[in-house]
């Protein structure tokens, strides 16, 4: 396959406004950070960062929405996936697909169940290479765990069984083993909590007794010593660590029950009873030590006190640069969607106050607004098509990979280093903070399959179109366009419109420099089988100095 280096441009700079019924409609505003995906159905988050950019891992919700025919309640019992996302700006986000952990926990046969709320972290071992630790809710009944190489796999499973369950040293009685929360300490000693539920057969209303923690061996798929009671009141589920100043912080999500037995708690210290259904932390220095455990408060009410439905929620803190930020779900995307179904959640993300020194989190609240980018997009790198902060017409099912790290999965959609849409005619993507500077670039080059037409438009997406591109090929090609410098400069939020399409995959898009400093001009050249793609999903021209990367679906490392 030869680069094609097209030269001929049909700019449009009018004034006029193009009609709303040849776009496909948005649920996401583009001025709204949340939901992280406007068209993935996703829940209880887990965080990581790493080389500069987050990491965000969820239940797939969209896996019963699909089972369910798009209608319907959300039961739980379809989902045997994950979902995983990263972003570097915290309001573009990149979809690497989905881990299909049925698939991967296929020897436990039985034993295996369902996949929910996971939890990661990740280290560097002794031998200097990275290792990467995902647990999860094997429905209500343990908790099962995978490993990998990278934030996007390919992971595997250690274990032919779960990691924790009934018969595990020190859990019962414990109503629920699931929602694992984990995390590496300051000494490198890995811990995992856990547990949730209505009182057990030994609990109250306002010490439930289901919470757990323990410590892990060093391999991170054991034990090290049996499970311990965590005294949280009012517990229900969806556990989660973190460390701030060599302290270990557990959040947890409150029970429905009433409060009235709150005056009975010793250590409520000058806290209110938490609200129904909220979110609320406990730090110590001795995980292992009942006593030890200092009840802080809530730190999120539940989100009906923010329109978003009354459901449980699940949280995760991460510290993203100098800045806090919260994890959570909820249902606004569901709302804005209107389908009639019922119980599909959204992950979403608000910048977090946060002492560390004092482990004081102050009470966050859940906005469709959201964060503000941390910086802006580099329209002269390489971008992923899937990476968006919102779209129209764009569906779960039409994102397909073109590298594989895993077998493919029943959906079609696995944990991929690279991926490719599916777009129709009116689909568009959006993508905020495009910095073009003041030189502007001379050339656009887009990646993609099939015949149609590609606009680009600036700050909405029926406003005027300012470049438009005619493309046909019968596999994904890079198709090189002139474009005016002085039509694209400053920052904009850039709309890809494809009006016409028939058989269209989108894949990438990049602008060249006008001036660039130091880059030669592009050449033709001939494309080599073996692309090679970082962690983030961008493929790259050569290999990387320094860093990890992929090709042919394998992690490689750079000398």
């Amino acid at each position: 396959m030869k680069l094609r280096i097209l030269t001929a441009a049909i700019l449009m700079t009018g004034a006029l406004q193009v009609t709303a019924q040849s776009v496909a409609k948005n649920y996401k505003a583009t001025n709204n950070a949340n939901p992280i995906s406007s068209s993935v159905f996703c829940a209880d988050p887990t965080v990581l960062e790493f080389e500069g950019r987050v990491y965000v891992y969820g239940t797939n919700d969209h896996q019963q929405f699909i089972k369910n025919g798009k209608k319907g309640s959300n039961d739980y019992g379809a989902i045997k996936s994950l979902v995983v996302f990263s972003s570097d700006d915290m309001v573009n986000w990149t979809f690497h697909g989905t881990i299909d952990v049925a698939k991967l926990c296929s020897s436990w046969g039985w034993r295996f169940a369902a996949s929910w709320a996971p939890s990661v972290t990740w280290r560097v071992n002794k031998q200097g290479k990275n290792e990467f630790f995902l647990y999860f809710a094997n429905s209500g009944g343990s908790v099962g765990m995978l490993r990998a190489d990278t934030p996007i796999g390919p992971w595997r499973s250690p274990l032919s069984k779960p990691l924790i369950d009934g018969d595990t040293p020190g859990v019962k009685p414990c109503n629920w083993i699931f929602d694992p929360g984990v995390v590496i300490d300051d000494n490198g000693v890995g811990w995992i909590a856990f547990g949730g539920g209505d009182p057990n057969s030994q609990g109250t209303k306002l010490m439930p007794g289901n919470s757990r923690i323990a410590k892990l061996k060093e391999s991170m798929t054991a034990l090290d010593g049996k499970a311990v009671n965590l005294p949280a009141p009012y517990l229900f589920e969806a556990s989660e660590l973190n460390m701030m100043n060599g302290r270990y912080v557990y959040t947890y999500n409150t029970s429905w029950s009433d409060r009235k037995d709150w005056s009975k708690y010793a250590k409520r210290g000058n806290n209110k009873a938490p609200s129904s259904c909220s979110m609320c932390y406990m730090v110590t220095d001795n995980p292992l030590d009942p006593d030890a455990w200092e009840y802080k408060g809530e730190y999120v009410p539940n989100e009906g006190n923010f329109g978003f439905g009354w459901g449980n929620n699940h949280t995760h803190l991460q510290k993203f640069g100098d800045d806090y930020y919260l994890f959570f779900h909820s249902s606004m995307l569901e709302q804005d969607m209107k389908t009639g179904a019922s119980g599909f959640r959204s992950i979403g993300v608000e910048k977090a106050n946060v002492n560390e020194s004092t482990q004081t989190i102050k009470q966050i609240t859940m906005t469709k607004k959201g964060p503000s980018a941390v910086r802006n997009v580099d329209p002269f790198a390489l971008q992923q098509a899937e990476t968006m902060a919102t779209s129209g017409g764009v569906n779960y099912e039409d994102f397909t990979n073109i590298t594989r790290v895993t077998n493919v999965s029943t959906l079609g959609n696995d944990a991929s280093s690279n991926m490719q849409i599916n777009m129709k005619a009116g689909s568009w993507t959006m993508v905020r903070n495009v910095d073009f500077g003041s030189e502007g670039p001379k050339s656009f080059t887009f990646r993609a399959s099939g015949k149609g037409k590609l606009e680009i438009r600036f700050q909405a997406v029926s406003y005027a179109t300012v470049a438009s591109f005619e493309f046909s090929s019968t596999s994904l090609e890079d198709h090189t366009f002139e474009v005016d410098p002085t039509v694209f400069n400053g920052v904009k939020n850039v709309f890809f419109v494809f009006t016409e399409a028939s058989n269209v995959k989108f894949d990438s898009w990049q602008f060249a420099e006008t001036a660039p400093s130091g880059i030669k001009d592009i050449t033709t050249e001939t494309l080599k089988s073996g692309a090679i793609y970082d962690l983030s999903g961008a493929r790259l021209k050569g290999k990387p100095s320094r860093k990890i990367y992929i090709e042919n679906g394998k992690k490689h490392i750079a000398q």
